[in-house]
């Protein structure tokens, strides 16, 4: 049966006939995606690369991009930066004022010069005990606490001392320096706490270092910041007695007074923290002048901030 054998590959048209068909048709409906009016021409907004290039276009950018919100403007603070020479105001003097939510800071020419801060460090003696205490796990009694009440409010000495002593003396004061970082200030040559170097721009670092945290920790911040606000007695004199009363109770401070023998000098020195920012006085003359007249003067330099302040 020789003559009815197939040849070899007659079986394989009818697929490529197919194939064939299947390539025509493709082409004619990928002609008609092309084609005005046409179903299957692609509509505006669909995701064909055609509609893509075209929403990427730099006109349609231009008239759909939203214009950008201005940044708003802060509120600005009650201090301006000013020339306080004319001043009646007899020794050396100094002040500083930095901005909490810019971390700005003004001042004098010679904000970056030091003076013993007395009483003022006691701030930080307090918030370093309290920040320790925390971090391992303990609770200070509630006599404890009493002491740092009176230790800030009532800026006792004594109970000063002993809270000095358990934080490790001049160790504390390297602490304060490079967690706060200062860069003006030292320890005190006798390792006391009284005599601490600071500058006026260097205690407006630390008052910042007291309101955000770092000092005391979050579990103690909010309770030094209450035990500021209201010292007492002779100790409530100098930065915030500038402000009008009702301001005051919302102004933490700590000062310092001293009257240093050695040097025949008195030095009076004040930190406050306000809402929005922190500020540091200090003043030095001499020592019969008493320390009233340096408690006058703290004052008396933040009122004349205050008065062109816009």
């Amino acid at each position: 049966m020789a003559g009815s054998r197939r040849r070899p590959g007659s079986d394989r048209r009818p697929l490529a006939y197919s194939a064939v068909a299947v390539i025509l048709v493709g082409l004619v409906l990928v002609s008609l995606r092309f084609v005005p009016g046409s179903p299957l021409r692609p509509t505006a907004g669909s995701h064909s690369p055609a509609a893509g290039a075209r929403s990427a276009s730099p006109s349609t950018d231009r008239n759909t991009r939203p214009s950008p919100s201005p940044s708003p403007s802060l509120e600005p603070l009650p201090f301006a930066a000013q020339d306080l020479s004319d001043l009646d105001i007899t020794g050396w003097y100094s002040w500083s004022v930095l901005d909490k939510r810019t971390g700005k800071i003004i001042g004098s020419k010679n904000m970056n010069e030091t003076s013993t801060t007395a009483s003022m460090i006691k701030s930080w003696i307090v918030a370093d005990y309290l920040r320790r205490a925390a971090d391992a796990g303990q609770t200070p009694s509630d006599a404890k606490l009493d002491d740092a009440t009176q230790i800030i409010r009532d800026s006792d000495n004594t109970r000063a001392e002993q809270f000095y002593n358990s934080v490790g003396r001049s160790a504390s004061i390297k602490r304060l320096i490079q967690m706060c970082g200062l860069t003006d200030s030292k320890v005190a040559s006798d390792g006391g706490w009284s005599r601490t170097q600071l500058s006026p721009r260097d205690t407006a670092r630390l008052g910042l270092c007291i309101d955000d945290g770092r000092a005391a920790g979050p579990k103690w911040t909010k309770w030094l910041l209450n035990e500021m606000r209201q010292v007492r007695g002779v100790g409530d004199f100098g930065i915030r007695k500038a402000f009008p009363a009702k301001v005051q109770k919302t102004i933490a401070i700590k000062n310092g007074w001293i009257d240093r023998q050695k040097e025949q000098e008195m030095h009076i020195n004040c930190l406050a923290i306000g809402d929005t920012w922190t500020m540091g006085v200090m003043v030095r003359y001499p020592i019969n002048m008493g320390y009233d007249y340096g408690m006058k003067n703290c004052e008396k330099i933040t009122e004349a901030l205050l008065r062109d302040a816009t």
